[in-house]
C-alpha cells in the first residue's frame, strides 16, 4: 500500500513539556526522558510505501537531498548509504586510479584532524565511515550507535567539506597499489579480465585500468579536484535504516551534503555492446598447475521480458551451487574442478552472462568441452519439473536474508535506486520469479545459451586449447 501523509517535527512538542534542552545536535534529556535526535523544521513531506520486507519512507531533504528511509527502533544503529553516479571510468586518460585515490583518503583527515586523529575520532565514536569506487558510481557508507548518530554524521561532513588530502596518506595509497600493480601480474582473475576487455571492449573506458604511468601522475591536488567532481549535491542519493525518523534524520543528511558543490559535469557512460563483440578464445599464458576458465556472453536487461526466466535458469546452469548443472556435471561426475559457477549481470551499461572455474592445466580442454556440453544440453532439452520448482523455491526463500540488518537493508535500497527499479521492487521481485512457467524457461536456454556466443579466456598452462597465447 502506497500514501502519503506529513510527519510534524517534534521540535514544538519538546518546547512545551520544558524539559529538553538542544546541545551538540542532540537533546539533552530530563532524567527519565529517551534521548532522540533534533528533527528537522518544518516538518518533512514523506511519502511512505508499506511493503512485505519494509516500510520505506521516502523525502527530500529541505537541502535538495533525495532519502530513502526504513525507521527501525527496536534496533539502535543508524546505517547511512551515499551514492553519486559516476566513478572510476569517469578517470581522465593517462590519470587512471584518480577516483581511487580519492575514495581512499575520504577517511584519511578532514579540516584540524590528520590521518590518525580522524580514526581515533572514529574510534571514540564506536563509528565506521569508509568510501568505494566502481565503474560507474562512487559510494560512501556511514554506520554508528543512534546516540552518537549526530557526531558521527558531523565528523563525515567534516570529511566531505574540508578533506585533507595529506602528503602521508597519498605517499601509503601509492606504495600499496605499486605492490598490487606487480601481484596482479600473477593474478588469474585480473588477467582474465584484462584479457577479455582487451579481446572484447578494447577502446571502452572498462577496459582501461592503472599503469606505473598513470599512478606516477597522480597528485593530491588532482584527487581534490576530482572529488570535487564525482561528490556534488544534486546526484546525491542517500539510504539509511535506524532508529530515527525522517524529520530527525534530514538535518543530518543536510549538514553532510552542504560541504559538497551544487554540481559538476560527468560524461556517462556510454554501454558496452557485446551482442556486436567478436566472439574470442584467448590463452594468457601464467605458469601455476590450474588454469581459470572465464567465459562471457551477453547478458539481458531488467526492463526485457526474458530476464528473469534467465535468472531462474541461472540457477539450474551454474548459480546454484551444488545444484546446479555444471557442477553436477564437472565437478560430481567427471571430477574436473573443485567449483564452478555463473551469473546474470543486469547492469545496463555491461550486460553479461558469464561463468568461470579452475581446472588442472591438463583438464582445460575437457572443462571447457564440459561446459559446452551443458549449454547445450539445456538448449536441447531444457530444465525438468523438479528443476524449476527447486530454483524457484531457493530464490524466493533466500530472499529474505538480504534484509537481515541494518546495513543490508540499506545496501538493498541503494542498489534499487541506482537501477530505477522503483520502491516497490521489493514487493513484487518474488512475484517475477514464482510467474516464471516452464515455457519459459527452456525458451530462453534455446535463445541465450548458444556456445557460440560465448567468448572463453584461459589463464594457466592450458592442455587441449588450440589458440595461441596473447601477446604481451
Amino acid at each position: 500500500m502506497r500514501t502519503t501523509r506529513f510527519l510534524i517535527g517534534a521540535v514544538a512538542l519538546s518546547a512545551l513539556a520544558g524539559c529538553s534542552t538542544v546541545h551538540g545536535g542532540m537533546y539533552k534529556p530530563a532524567p527519565g526522558e529517551a534521548e532522540t535526535l533534533v528533527p528537522a523544521e518544518p516538518a518533512l513531506a514523506v511519502t511512505v510505501h508499506e511493503g512485505e520486507f519494509a516500510t520505506i519512507q521516502q523525502f527530500i531533504t529541505p537541502g535538495g537531498v533525495s532519502v530513502w528511509l526504513v525507521s527501525e527502533p527496536s534496533i539502535p544503529i543508524l546505517a547511512v548509504q551515499m551514492a553519486w553516479k559516476g566513478g572510476t571510468a569517469s578517470d581522465p586518460a593517462g590519470l587512471e586510479g584518480l577516483s581511487e585515490v580519492v575514495t581512499y583518503s575520504m577517511n584519511e583527515g578532514a579540516g584540524d584532524l590528520d590521518s590518525l586523529a580522524f580514526q581515533t575520532a572514529m574510534e571514540d565514536l564506536n563509528m565506521s565511515f569508509g568510501c568505494t569506487a566502481a565503474s560507474e558510481w562512487t559510494s560512501c557508507s556511514v554506520s554508528s550507535l543512534t546516540a552518537n548518530a549526530a557526531d558521527a554524521m558531523a565528523l563525515v561532513a567534516t570529511a566531505f567539506a574540508a578533506p585533507r588530502f595529506d602528503e602521508g596518506p597519498f605517499e601509503r595509497f601509492v606504495r600499496e597499489e605499486e605492490v598490487g600493480l606487480q601481484t596482479r601480474e600473477t593474478n588469474a582473475a585480473y588477467l582474465a579480465w584484462r584479457a577479455s576487455s582487451q579481446a572484447l571492449y578494447p577502446d571502452h573506458p572498462f577496459a582501461r585500468e592503472m599503469s606505473a604511468e598513470s599512478l606516477a601522475a597522480l597528485t593530491p591536488d588532482l584527487a581534490r579536484q576530482q572529488m570535487r567532481a564525482l561528490m556534488t549535491r544534486d546526484r546525491l542519493i542517500v539510504t539509511a535504516v535506524g532508529a530515527v525518523t525522517p524529520d530527525e534524520l534530514a538535518p543530518l543528511i543536510d549538514q553532510v551534503a552542504a560541504g559538497l558543490p551544487e554540481t559538476s559535469a560527468v560524461a556517462p557512460v556510454a554501454p558496452v555492446d557485446l551482442a556486436s563483440a567478436p566472439v574470442a578464445q584467448v590463452v594468457v599464458d601464467l605458469p601455476q598447475p590450474q588454469s581459470l576458465v572465464r567465459f562471457m556472453g551477453p547478458g539481458i536487461a531488467r526492463d526485457n521480458a526474458d530476464f528473469f526466466p534467465a535468472y531462474v535458469l541461472n540457477y539450474t546452469f551454474g548459480g546454484g551451487g551444488f545444484e546446479s548443472r555444471l557442477m553436477k556435471t564437472l565437478r560430481v561426475e567427471k571430477g574436473l574442478t573443485y567449483g564452478v559457477s555463473t551469473s546474470l549481470d543486469p547492469n545496463p551499461s555491461f550486460l553479461t552472462w558469464s561463468g568461470s572455474g579452475q581446472t588442472k592445466n591438463e583438464s582445460a580442454g575437457e572443462f571447457i568441452a564440459g561446459v559446452k556440453d551443458e549449454m547445450q544440453t539445456l538448449i536441447d532439452g531444457g530444465v525438468t519439473e523438479q528443476e524449476l520448482a527447486d530454483a524457484k523455491a531457493y530464490l524466493t526463500g533466500s530472499y529474505p536474508l538480504g534484509f537481515d540488518s541494518n546495513a543490508k537493508i540499506a545496501g538493498q535500497m541503494m542498489s534499487v535506486r541506482q537501477d530505477n527499479l522503483g520502491v516497490d521492487y521489493f514487493d513484487r521481485r518474488n512475484g517475477l520469479v514464482d510467474a516464471v512457467t516452464f515455457e519459459d524457461v527452456n525458451r530462453v536456454a534455446k535463445t541465450y545459451l548458444d556456445p557460440a556466443r560465448y567468448s572463453f579466456i584461459i589463464v594457466g598452462e592450458p592442455q587441449g586449447i588450440e589458440t595461441p597465447a596473447l601477446a604481451e
